[in-house]
């Protein structure tokens, strides 16, 4: 396939002087081509990633290819969650948000306007998303243009690896068009096409790179950084024992357990749990919920937890590592979770290993 863009110069003195100056040609068109061979028919795909520097004609080739998707239009004056469309029900636009890496209730009620870089990247994503959700046709292939341009790299690689997780899971199909290398390996291309190159090639797949976080108690003075994006309200409890997680230095996730009073043997709750924003959707979140709960089991207690957030909850149940030990459910009067009695709460048990004892008490302190 050849796609040709051409477009016609019109003589001015000041193109004339050019000319003589480095001795262009007189001709009256300017053209650029390329060759393109894409075989997308060969294998089924999911993610494609036509990446190259500025000016290779990454935008000329994707318009051409495929349909141009307008931008979507956004209420000014209402929440984002106005914007999705009217058939999704507020569970699956919850679903939607927290699959690619935006799941912080509270911003939920903002307008779109009024959201950070990241965050409306991310809306942005989800409201793709959605709209090929409820699409009656089958659906045209996301193709987003300049993906990630406008964040920070380290937001760009944390999103690319949630929303491609999101288009696999929901046998989507996806393009990045973008002028940033560093986001191949954070979402797994089926394809990549390279327009300076003229090169295209299929791409085995492969695990992300890994995330490695540090762990270790902190003081309730870490909350204030974490309170915002907590889908309950900002308090944290005086007996709270809280973590920190860092990558690279940089703070990430916090979670905090308290006490349990109650029938059974000696059990820690988990009281709050949170990811910064800009690093989810990659699972830290429950990792380190995870990891906290190994370390009491590991110390003699039980641990549970009590959420309503329906990306945890669907995390839990698919996970090895938890048990329901409660249905999705409001808390009964003599229901030790007086904090549930207002909203609907799944309850969990650890059920997986125990951490090293020696680790344990050190993570303890």
């Amino acid at each position: 396939m050849k796609i040709t863009v051409s477009s016609p110069v019109v003589e001015s003195p000041r193109v004339l002087q050019v000319r003589g100056m480095f001795d262009l040609s007189q001709a009256q068109t300017s053209s650029v081509e390329w060759d393109l061979c894409m075989p997308l028919d060969e294998k089924p795909w999911h993610l494609g990633l036509i990446v190259g520097p500025s000016g290779s004609g990454k935008t000329t080739i994707a318009r051409q290819l495929w349909p141009t998707l307008r931008e979507p239009e956004w209420p000014r004056d209402r929440s984002i969650l106005d914007g999705f469309p009217p058939s999704l029900s507020i569970r699956d636009v919850a679903e939607i948000l927290s699959s690619v890496g935006f799941a912080a209730p509270p911003a939920w009620l903002r307008p779109f306007h009024v959201l950070s870089t990241g965050q409306q990247f991310r809306v942005h994503m989800a409201r793709l998303i959605a709209q090929c959700q409820v699409s009656s046709a089958a659906p045209a292939p996301i193709v987003v243009d300049e993906f990630t341009s406008v964040v920070d790299r380290t937001v760009a690689k944390i999103g690319s690896a949630a929303i491609a997780r999101t288009i696999r899971k929901k046998g989507l199909q996806f393009v990045a068009v973008t002028c940033h290398e560093d986001v191949e390996d954070w979402l797994a291309p089926d394809w990549v096409y390279r327009p300076a190159e003229q090169a295209f090639a299929w791409r085995s797949l492969r695990r992300r790179p890994a995330i490695e976080v540090e762990v270790f108690r902190c003081q309730a003075s870490a909350w204030p950084l974490f309170a915002p994006h907590h889908y309950l309200d900002g308090r944290l409890a005086r007996n709270a024992v809280c973590f920190l997680a860092l990558w690279q230095r940089t703070p990430v996730a916090f979670s905090a357990w308290v006490p349990f009073v109650g029938a059974g043997p000696p059990t820690r709750r988990e009281h709050r749990t949170v990811t910064l924003p800009d690093f989810q959707g990659v699972g830290i979140g429950n990792a380190l919920s995870a990891l906290i709960a190994g370390m009491w089991k590991a110390l003699g207690y039980r641990a549970i937890s009590a959420t309503t957030h329906p990306a945890m909850i669907r995390a839990r149940c698919a996970s090895p590592l938890w048990r329901m030990h409660r249905r999705l459910s409001f808390a009964g009067r003599g229901d030790t979770f007086k904090h549930a009695l207002t909203r609907l709460t799944a309850g969990f048990a650890y059920v997986g290993p125990a951490m090293n004892l020696v680790e344990a008490k050190a993570l303890l302190g």
